[in-house]
């Protein structure tokens, strides 16, 4: 991989340019409501591999596919559920991704040989016009390097990915900020995998709702996962990250007793004033807190922080999916006060 990347507009021009790409088997750096995805035809083999190699990224981790339409759901996975319908009515297309038993034309290398596969119908026009306009279902992941955090701007993804694939288009900001909700289905019941910005007390206004212990726990070693980013430390920056759990006040005395060269706090917004170390602030609800984490973590990067202490989100609604993401950026590392 030694391409010259190029930075696209959300033009007709660069779109057509972009699927063009797209249907020549390239990998395409594309904008989602959830973060940047890098994308490649699902149902090309080496195309899919190619995503592997540009991430570094574990092949026994599978890839979402990302359909335009809903109709287009049966051409790719079988047994739907009426429950899945009435999921997409709701909540596509948007940030959420279901998992089915695949059809034969998604290839292994894409489902990491599982016989199932995760679908998703995107909300960012961009990312809709791009599968459009290829003719291909895209099988994207988050365009970072493998373990690094999330991109939520094009400039993210230029920073891990130039020289590595041909093109990015740059749709802007990423909206929500994380990835997409993961859910698969038993017995007309819901199995959320993977939190995100459609959160388990929205699901459960259609059926029960079972959350998977490794939203919170680690996976030990050889045990199976059912979602992408479960088995892996994630979304971390160079820093060490430690979650710190207790009120407010015992927050602010710890980091402030707890400075140091290269130590910086991450806490709630309205705390920012009463930290006595370097910090950078990621939001006070939890739908902020989404939206800037993986900025957040990137920008500890860039001031080169060592140690970051950050403050526990909430853990229910999106804040769940905060949590979770803090929690493999922080390899399971808490400390409750």
């Amino acid at each position: 991989m030694n391409y010259e990347t190029k930075l696209l507009s959300t033009s007709e021009y660069d779109i057509t340019y972009a699927a063009k790409l797209l249907a020549d088997g390239e990998v395409v750096g594309i904008p989602t409501e959830t973060v940047y995805g890098l994308a490649a035809d699902a149902e090309n083999e080496e195309a899919v591999k190619n995503i592997f190699k540009a991430k570094g990224r574990p092949q026994d981790n599978p890839l979402i596919v990302h359909i335009a339409d809903i109709s287009q759901l049966e051409e790719y996975v079988y047994d739907v559920p009426q429950l899945a319908y009435k999921l997409a009515e709701k909540f596509c297309p948007g940030p959420l991704t279901m998992v089915l038993p695949k059809k034969n034309r998604i290839p292994n290398v894409t489902s990491a040989g599982l016989d199932t596969v995760g679908i998703r119908i995107p909300y960012h026009p961009a990312a809709r016009k791009l599968i459009q306009e290829s003719g291909k279902a895209l099988a994207a992941p988050s365009a970072n390097l493998s373990g690094s955090p999330s991109p939520t701007t094009a400039m993210h993804v230029m920073n891990d990915m130039n020289g590595r694939i041909p093109a990015i288009v740059d749709g802007g900001s990423c909206p929500v900020g994380v990835e997409s909700t993961v859910i698969s289905f038993e017995n007309g019941k819901i199995r959320l995998l993977r939190p995100g910005f459609i959160s388990a007390d929205e699901l459960s206004e259609f059926s029960e709702v079972i959350c998977d212990k490794h939203i919170t726990e680690a996976a030990i070693e050889g045990e199976q996962v059912r979602s992408p980013g479960m088995k892996y430390k994630h979304y971390s920056p160079k820093a060490n990250i430690t979650i710190i759990s207790g009120s407010r006040e015992q927050y602010i005395d710890y980091v402030n007793s707890h400075g140091g060269d290269g130590i910086y706090a991450m806490p709630f917004s309205r705390d920012e004033c009463y930290c006595r170390i370097p910090c950078i602030p990621y939001g006070d609800t939890s739908e902020e807190q989404a939206s800037k984490l993986f900025a957040v973590l990137r920008e500890f990067d860039d001031i080169g922080a060592k140690q970051v202490y950050a403050y526990c989100p909430f853990v229910d609604g999106v804040g769940l999916a905060v949590y979770n993401r803090l929690l493999r950026a922080a390899g399971f590392e808490i400390i409750t006060l």
